[in-house]
């Protein structure tokens, strides 16, 4: 994984925080060992160093290293999926809908700490739990997705399916493109010109509002990308 890590104050050795302060706090300093060095690289001792606690104190809150992986990895999840949710539900124009869940995932990769790495380029797929919860994220955005297309679309449900595959996996491709390129473009520019992409593919299929209209005049059902 590539080097990256957050210079934030260490709280001195032995300081006491209320327990979900803590949490939050541990959760951060694996976050950044993990970042860096990997699931196999880093080791307990590395987190608690980074979090300015003693060993016994990290082992408080998470039972193993996995137990740790686990928690910020769905902490990670959590956010894709709300940051989708969010932009999915942010506007009632299909268009814009488009280009928000395709910006959804540019944000995501940009953010502080570069925690989408354990998300996308995870050192630990082969262990079933980690797995499966990659997997899950993977298909709740999909279906996501799916469900408006399926509702704003005169598609059936399997084929919006496909199409909610096709724009989260070009969104996230596409996005981890342009941060391992040095973000030369504006980050909004970049996701537009993605958004633009996807939207003259599924604009292309009619909309059910539109279609509806036309067969009411005796028109054919044809593409609405612009």
């Amino acid at each position: 994984m590539a080097m990256t890590d957050r210079d934030a104050p260490v709280p001195p050795r032995g300081q006491r925080l209320p327990r979900a302060e803590r949490r939050a706090q541990l959760l951060e300093s694996a976050q950044d060992v993990f970042v860096v060095k990997g699931y196999h690289a880093a080791a307990m001792e590395d987190i608690a160093d980074r979090a300015g606690v003693s060993k016994p104190v990290l082992y408080q809150h998470f039972p193993g290293k996995l137990e740790l992986y686990l928690a910020l990895l769905d902490q990670q999840c959590d956010l894709l999926e709300q940051l989708v949710r969010e932009a999915l539900e942010g506007s009632g124009d299909p268009k814009e809908r488009v280009y928000a869940t395709t910006a959804a995932y540019f944000e995501f990769v940009a953010r502080d700490g570069a925690a989408f790495r354990l998300v996308f380029e995870s050192d630990l797929t082969n262990e079933p739990a980690v797995r499966h919860r990659l997997d899950a994220a993977e298909a709740a955005c999909a279906e996501m997705i799916a469900e408006h297309i399926s509702t704003e679309t005169v598609l059936p449900i399997e084929i919006a399916h496909v199409l909610g595959v096709a724009l989260a996996g070009m969104a996230q491709v596409t996005a981890r493109s342009w941060l391992a390129q040095g973000t030369a473009i504006p980050r909004e520019d970049a996701a537009r010109a993605a958004g633009h992409l996807a939207w003259r593919g599924i604009g292309a299929f009619p909309i059910r509002a539109t279609a509806a209209g036309m067969t009411a005049t005796g028109g054919g059902t044809v593409g609405t990308a612009n």
